[in-house]
Formats: C-alpha cells, sequence, structure tokens
C-alpha cells in the first residue's frame, strides 16, 4: 500500500496535482490547452499524440478520480450525457438492461430516443426492490443501472444486494453516484462495476461547468472505457478539467455542509401545513433511512417535496428571492425545479403520474448558504 492510498479521502481530494509538475513545483496544477504535442523522433512518444487521446491535466484529474471512487481507471467527459452515452456504447443491438425508473429525464430520453433505435432494450424497474429487479432479468439482460438516491423522489437501492446479484447473473453494475459523490457513497467498495458522475454537480458544485465521469472498477473495462472514450470524443478541454481539480479540493467540506443544512430545511419543511410530503433519506421515517445509514456517510443536499397544488408549486417558484429558480443541482448556491416540466419532461405524462413526478413536485438542491435565511425564503414563498 502506498502512502497515498493510506491517506484520508479529505486528505487526498485536497492534493490532487501537487507535487505533479515537477519542473515549476507549481501547487496548482497547470493548464496543457496543447491541441497536438510534438515526437522526439520517429517511433518516439512523449506520452502525448493528441489532446483527445490524452491530455496532462485530464491525465491528473483522471488519475484523481480514479483514486477517490477506489477504481482502476476514470475518463472524464464533456457532459454526464457524453458519459452515460460512451457507456451504452459498450451494448450490442438485441442487449438488454435494466435501468432505476426513479432517475434523470436526460438518462430515459437518449435510452428511449437514441439508443432504442439501435437495438438496446431497456426495462425500468423499482430497484429499491430486489424482487423487481430479479424479475426484469431476462437472457438478453447485461447489465444493472441505478441512482441512488433516485432522482426525484429520493428512493434507496441497497447496492451491495444488487451487486451480488450481479455477480450471480453475470451482469454488469452500473451506479450514478452523481448525488452522494465517494465523499458519502463508495458503490465500487459495495460491488459496483462502474460509477457514473454527471461532474457538473457536486463534484464541480459551483455552476460553472459541464462534465461527466466514468471509474471501472477492473482495469480491463477501464482500458474498454478509454477505447470508447478516444474513439468518440466527448473528452473534457483542459481548463475545464482544471477548474474540476480547483473544485474537488474543497468537496469533503463542501459535502458536509450540503448534509447539515438540507436535513434542517428537511425538517422545517415536514412541519409546513401547505407541504403534503418531504423526500429526504436523513429523515427517519423515510423508507430508506436504515439503508442508507449502512451503506453511506452522509444522506446528501437533495430532497424534494411536495405541496397543496400545481398553482402553489408555481407561486412558490415565482416568488423564490435566494433560491434560484434553475434546473442542475449540487452547487454551493440553492436551486429549485419543477421536475414534471424541467428535468423530467421528456418522460411520458403517464409514466409519471405513475411515479408521482406531478407538477406538485418540487425538488430542492440546498446549497450552502446559511440555513435560516434558505429557511426565510422558503417560507415567504409559500405564505
Amino acid at each position: 500500500m502506498t502512502r497515498n492510498e493510506t491517506r484520508t479521502l479529505e486528505t487526498r481530494l485536497a492534493q490532487i496535482g501537487v507535487g505533479r509538475d515537477e519542473r515549476t513545483g507549481a501547487i496548482s496544477f497547470p493548464i496543457y490547452p496543447s491541441a497536438t504535442y510534438r515526437h522526439p523522433a520517429v517511433g518516439q512518444s512523449t506520452g502525448y499524440d493528441y489532446t483527445r487521446s490524452g491530455n496532462p491535466t485530464r491525465e491528473v484529474l483522471e488519475e484523481g478520480l480514479a483514486t477517490l471512487e477506489g477504481g482502476a481507471r476514470a475518463c472524464v467527459f464533456s457532459s454526464g450525457m457524453a458519459a452515460l452515452t460512451t457507456l451504452f456504447l459498450h451494448f450490442a443491438a438485441g442487449d438488454h438492461l435494466i435501468v432505476s425508473e426513479d432517475l434523470y429525464g436526460g438518462t430515459y430520453r437518449v435510452l428511449d430516443q437514441v439508443f432504442a433505435k439501435l437495438g438496446l432494450a431497456v426495462s425500468y424497474v423499482d430497484t429499491t426492490r430486489l424482487d423487481a429487479i430479479e424479475s426484469a432479468v431476462t437472457a438478453a439482460t447485461r447489465a444493472i443501472l441505478i441512482e441512488t438516491p433516485g432522482n426525484p423522489l429520493l428512493g434507496v437501492a441497497d447496492i451491495a444486494a444488487i451487486a451480488d446479484l450481479c455477480r450471480r447473473r453475470n451482469l454488469l453494475f452500473i451506479v450514478d453516484n452523481t448525488f452522494l459523490t465517494p465523499v458519502l457513497q463508495r458503490p465500487l467498495e459495495l460491488g459496483a462495476d462502474v460509477v457514473v458522475h454527471s461532474a457538473t454537480k457536486y463534484l464541480g458544485g459551483h455552476n460553472d461547468l459541464c462534465s461527466g465521469v466514468l471509474v471501472a472498477r477492473d482495469p480491463q473495462l477501464g482500458e474498454r472505457l478509454y477505447f470508447l472514450q478516444n474513439a468518440t470524443g466527448a473528452v473534457l478541454p483542459p481548463q475545464d478539467c482544471w477548474l474540476l481539480i480547483r473544485s474537488l479540493k474543497t468537496l469533503a467540506l463542501r459535502m458536509e455542509r450540503h448534509c447539515r443544512s438540507a436535513i434542517e430545511v428537511a425538517r422545517w419543511l415536514r412541519r409546513q401545513p401547505k407541504v403534503t410530503v418531504v423526500y429526504y433519506p436523513g429523515l427517519e421515517d423515510h423508507p430508506g433511512h436504515e439503508l442508507s445509514r449502512r451503506q453511506t456517510s452522509g444522506f446528501g443536499g437533495m430532497l424534494s417535496f411536495r405541496v397543496e397544488s400545481p398553482e402553489l408549486a408555481r407561486q412558490v417558484l415565482e416568488k423564490l428571492q435566494l433560491i434560484s429558480f434553475a434546473e442542475s443541482l449540487g452547487g454551493v448556491e440553492s436551486l429549485m425545479t419543477l421536475p414534471a416540466v424541467q428535468t423530467h419532461a421528456d418522460i411520458p405524462e403517464a409514466e409519471r403520474r405513475r411515479l408521482g413526478v406531478c407538477e406538485s413536485l418540487l425538488r430542492l438542491s440546498v446549497g450552502i448558504e446559511s440555513v435560516p435565511d434558505i429557511i426565510a425564503d422558503l417560507e415567504q414563498a409559500l405564505a
């Protein structure tokens, strides 16, 4: 075990890139914007040939992310959807995937409107129920993809139990870890094969970059994902790689604040007469609360809540002053969205209604502002 592997996650986050620029000793690893690289001689390379295939700034970022998730290799992309699209290209026509029904609408859209035409079959399942997953497995099933906690209803799936199922049935197990990050949840250690992030969210954390991440536990699968990354080319530019390195250094601090604030806001919302239900795994009466306590070290900064009517939901969004009515999540600024007409609009209406993603459901990304200020804004918006 190397010295770096014995250090805490918080230390490794703060130290990403430190000591890597041996020529200058720069603490902040430099941005290398070069598109191509000069070869010393015919048949020789500096290790870099063309920036789509490899870039020093991106390499530092990818190595850091692989270490943080406990994986063999990480690949970073120009968006979370670029990462997922590249991952889905690993499969072939006729393959079948089992996917969480409580998931981001963009994932549904790319599977339903792009990969379905290429012969990829998908079953959407309540992945909080192991029996439902097992019942959906067919001879053509190749992988299970879960979001846990789910989006936007915050359902919690048992990662270790699903990993055991995947081992028994020889299936690839993919976990979207966007909501909790490696600071709070460690899917590869619980048996997952691939971790996915929309790094636009908590990993970036400042609403100033767009990025996606794949981390593979197995070196061979990591090489396959790198091949697809290089072949299709949706890589993260060097400047954004540097921004993401910068952001990761404060990830542990930010997640601690997000968690502490979110539980206070969730408890306050639950006491409001115009709020009919609050979805947050940190609440003791949440169905996934005990499972979350076992498989995570924190409940995250995301919550959803349902108000009395769609009219009230729209009133809240129109009256917000501190919290921004905006898509996305995971930044230092608090954001609220109406999933039914924004992030999940591409899911058919009948399916949205079945799941409970209606126009009275609001999703709140709790930022790092003062909790009394966040609550004061919610109070005046609900009034």
